[in-house]
Order: C-alpha cells, then structure tokens, then sequence
C-alpha cells in the first residue's frame, strides 16, 4: 500500500541514494549535492559545486498492474479499483565543479560514472531508506518492490529533450523505477459471507454424462406460431418424459401488485410433455379449456425443459422461442357509408373481435388490428365476463374502400392465423370467417 506521497518518496529515496555512496566511490566530492530540479533552473544560482540533478521527466502507466487488485488488500469476490500503476522515468546528469575548468568534462564524467555505478549495484529500493528518505511515505510498505533500470533513450529522443527547456545539452542518463503503487481513494465492496451452499449445505452437484438439450420447435401445419389446443413439438438430445415438465415463460414482465415489494414478475406456465413421434422429440399439448383461457395469453414465450432428479435437484436446460397466436371471432360489425362525394365511395367500418386467450391486461400487451393492408389500433378492451369467454376488443376504420378484407390480430406481435384446410387434399387457403365484405 501506498498513498499519494509515493512519487515524492521514490524521488527523495534516489536523491538520498546519490549523495552519499557517489561521495564514497569518487574522490574529491566532499560539496557534491544532490538536486532534483528541473533542467533549465539546475545551474541558475552562483555557487557551481559538484551537483547530480535527477530530474522525474514523464511517468507512464503500467499495463502489467493497471486492471490488478492490490495483492493482501481485495480478496476473491471483492469489487475494488485498482491500484494507480506509475513506472517513473528520470534523467540523471552531472555537472563538474565551477563548470569553467578545461578538465570540467572529464570532471562531470567521474561524477556521473559514480552515479551510474551506485544505481548498477542498487537494482531495488530498500523498505527502510524509503522510510528514512521522506516521513509520513509508505512507499516502502507497498506489496511490490521497486526495481531501478536503465532506459535506453536515443540521442534524437534526448535533444528534444534538452530543447524544450531551452539549455544547452549535457551528457545524461535515463533510469526506470517501477512499480510504484498509489492506492485508490474509493472503498472496496466486499460480499457477505456465504452460510449455505445449498440444500442442506452440500454445495454444488456434479453428475455424469449430458443432460438436455434443445434445439428446435415445430409448429403444426409448418404454421408460425401454436394456438390454445394445438400441439407443439420440442426436438433436442437426451429428452425424456419423466420427472420432467415444459416451463413457458412470457417475455413481458408483469406490474407488482404491492406498492411496498416492487418486485417485477412473468407469466409462466408448466405442461407435462408427452413423448413424440419420432426419437429426440417431445409434444406439448397446449391446452384450450376456460381455465386455459384466462392463463394464457397471447404473445412470445420461452420454453425450456425442467428436470427434477430423485434427490428433488431441478435442472433446467437451454431456452428456446415459442410463439402463442390469439384465435380470433368477428363478433360484431358495422358498415357506414360516408356522404356522397366524387369519386370511389368510402365507408366506415366498426369491427368487434372475441380474442382466445384472453389479453393480459396486467402484461400490458401491444394490440393492434390488421384489416387488409391497413392497421388500426383499439378503441375499447373489454375483459371476459365469465371465465372462459374471450376479451373482446372493438376496432373503428375510417375511409376503407369497397372490396373483401382479410382481418388478423396483432397481439406483441404474434399474429393470428387466417388460414384454414380443406379439400382433398388438404390445401391451405383463406378462413372467410375471418374476413369483411366492404359493399
């Protein structure tokens, strides 16, 4: 761990490193001192000692620590920001004594050889001289240790360098610390301990071979969408009947009913399936008697197979899409001319449709009428009256032109289906039950 003084620790840690072992290693540095400046104010006063300036010039990222939670501190299941991860890059030059000797460059080279020398067998920082370098940094209590190595710059990269603090060049070396860990302001979350892992605590269950799968459903007729009464098949892998129900789920969510638990829900249904004609398939018989009526409604579906084992474990297999079409009845109609006009005449048609399953009000189901080529959206819903019976939904179209018109519901759309079969063969064509003859 580490707070926001570590970048001075680590800057006050090398000036402490530089001063007394270079004096130790070259002779005649009694005065050296030991700067921190930057590049362009290090020999700005009169007094001209021998001086090694590290100047910090840029602090990188680390990639390696930048997404890692700080070791000791977010154990597994706790949520907390990474540490701010810094390489620190300096600049270490040296400046011989008064600057004006002839042998001021070979001067300045004994100096910054020493330096050199003293970070070459200094490759880490020490716990105890980072405390002793700055009070109040804990630097040194950080997880990681940091390691001192030297940066290659190029001489293009270190005239630029120079140029921007408008001075004159001087022989210089780069070093790298890292990894220097600033921890995050922000509190870690942490989860609650688990006390149960299960029923009766045995924690997670493994069981041999494949369970189910699902792959695809058939609809009857090659239809696309299943209505009350009609079966549905499942085909998949490793399907069986026992222990094993079909769960539909609506896509829709419905209210709460208690302002105080505002705990959103879905329709679901479960129907005990039935082994299929063929291997790897199930058929599901939709229901269609009054109670089905008033459970169902109309509209998209997940199914997926529950499987309870002999222990009461349930598992539940992958999810596919199923389609429930609303049955429709034109209970009602009226026609109503307008007044003469040029032209084709127009009519008024107000229609009623008994819609089986019933509209979910509480799902607050889209409904719309499909009348020919044209859409109308409902004037009045009325709930059934008595179980079993339909909810009926009445429609007004202005303008609609003479002719025989195709009428279909529209209920989050699912369709239903105006096609019936007969003949014989069976041939597909068109339920005049469902369609408006406009004079």
């Amino acid at each position: 761990m580490s707070n926001a003084h570590a970048i001075a620790a680590a800057t006050a840690t090398l000036r402490h490193l530089l001063l007394g072992p270079v004096q130790e290693r070259v002779a005649g540095l009694s005065d050296l001192a030991v700067t921190t400046q930057p590049l362009d104010l290090v020999r700005k006063g009169d007094a001209k000692p021998a001086q090694i300036n590290a100047f910090l010039y840029q602090t990188v990222i680390n990639p390696a620590w930048r997404n890692m939670d700080m070791p000791r501190q977010a154990r597994p299941g706790e949520v907390a920001l990474p540490p701010l991860a810094l390489n620190l890059h300096y600049l270490i030059t040296a400046y011989a004594r008064g600057d004006n000797d002839s042998d001021a460059t070979a001067s300045s080279h004994h100096v910054i050889g020493g330096a050199m020398s003293v970070l070459h067998d200094h490759a880490l920082l020490g716990r105890q001289e980072i405390r002793d370098a700055l009070a109040g940094a804990d630097l040194g209590d950080q997880f990681e240790r940091i390691r001192i190595t030297p940066l290659p710059l190029a001489l293009e990269d270190l005239s630029k360098l120079w140029a921007a603090f408008q001075t004159q060049y001087r022989f210089s070396v780069a070093y790298e610390f890292a990894v220097v860990l600033i921890d995050s302001g922000n509190p870690a979350r942490s989860a609650l301990p688990v006390l149960r892992r299960g029923p009766e605590d045995r924690g997670p269950v493994a069981l041999p071979g494949t369970g189910s799968t699902l792959k695809a459903v058939r609809y009857p007729r090659a239809q696309v969408a299943a209505r009350l009464g009609e079966d549905v098949v499942i085909i998949g892998d490793q399907l069986a009947v026992e222990n094993t129900v079909v769960r539909f789920t609506s896509l829709r969510t419905v209210e709460p009913t208690d302002p105080a638990h505002p705990v959103e829900a879905r329709l679901t249904i479960e129907v005990i399936p039935e082994l299929g004609t063929e291997v790897g398939e199930l058929a599901v018989h939709i229901p269609d008697d009054s109670n089905a009526v008033s459970r169902w409604a109309p509209g998209f579906y997940s199914v997926a197979l529950i499987v309870t084992r002999p222990d009461s474990l349930t598992f539940p297999t992958n999810e596919l899409s199923v389609a429930i079409a609303p049955r429709i009845e034109i209970t009602a109609k009226t026609i109503t001319a307008h007044s003469p006009q040029p032209g084709p005449p127009l009519w008024d048609v107000k229609i009623e449709i008994g819609c089986t399953p019933n509209i979910n009000i509480a799902l607050h189901q889209r409904v719309l009428l499909l009348f020919g080529n044209r859409q109308a959206a409902p004037g009045t819903l009325t709930p059934p009256a008595l179980p079993g019976d339909p909810t009926k939904v009445a429609f007004l179209l202005k303008d609609v032109s003479a002719g025989t018109h195709l009428v279909r519901l529209r209920v989050d759309g699912v369709d239903s289906i105006p096609v019936v079969y007969a003949g014989d063969p069976l041939t597909p064509q068109f339920d005049l039950a469902q369609q408006v003859a406009v004079p």
